[in-house]
Order: C-alpha cells, then structure tokens, then sequence
C-alpha cells in the first residue's frame, strides 16, 4: 500500500547539520502522516517530529529548536532538517506512517538511514 525510504545519513561532527529526505509512494495519502522515529543501541524507539492534526509541527523536546520536519507536496517527500547536532543524536532513523482502514490501523516505516555524530 505505502512504501517509504529514508537517505541523507551519515557521519557528521558535533555541531554539524544533515537533512534526511524520506519519500513516500503507493497509496494516495497525506504527507502529514509521516513521522519521524529515531533508535540508538540499547534505547527505546523514539518519536522525534510529526506533524500535528492541524498540519503544524511537533518535536520531541530533546530535539525542539534543532530539528525541523517539512513536506514537498511535489516530490511526495518529508524532511528532516537537523542542526546543531550532538553525539547523542547518533540512531537509525526512519520515516513512518499509519494508516486506519475498516477500523484497522496499518503501520508502515522505512528501512532506516544511520546518522552518526562524532564529537
């Protein structure tokens, strides 16, 4: 139904910036479902940015002032904008939807971009 893939990971120095790119085919859908999530060895999944019903942004508050998610209409893809990186920012990332249809929802996620910060 959706098919989504991350790129634009890599190795970055502390205080550096890198924008990820998800793209987003298959099913019509609004951009507005997509989210990002991040993971790093040993810790939880972690929701980072999305998108709010009213179509405006919401961040995690580790990242809030650094991160900025925005969406290409055109291109069908969402990005990630992250600045004044730090080490612990260093996870897989990955762009994910959900979607509900007959009362059931469906998640969809990315293969995953690795982003690692040095210090």
């Amino acid at each position: 139904q959706v098919q989504l893939v991350e790129s634009g990971g890599g190795l970055v120095q502390s205080g550096g910036s890198l924008t990820l790119s998800c793209a987003a085919s298959g099913s019509a859908f609004s951009l507005n479902l997509i989210d990002w999530y991040r993971q790093a060895p040993g810790n939880q999944r972690e929701l980072v940015a999305g998108f709010t019903n009213n179509g405006h942004t919401s961040y995690a508050d580790s990242v809030k002032g650094r991160f900025t998610i925005s969406r290409d209409n055109v291109k069908n893809t969402v990005y990630l904008q992250m600045n004044s990186l730090k080490p612990e920012d260093s996870a897989v990332y990955y762009c994910h939807t959900e979607l509900s249809r007959w009362g059931m929802r469906y998640h969809y996620w990315g293969q995953g971009t690795q982003v690692t910060v040095s210090s």
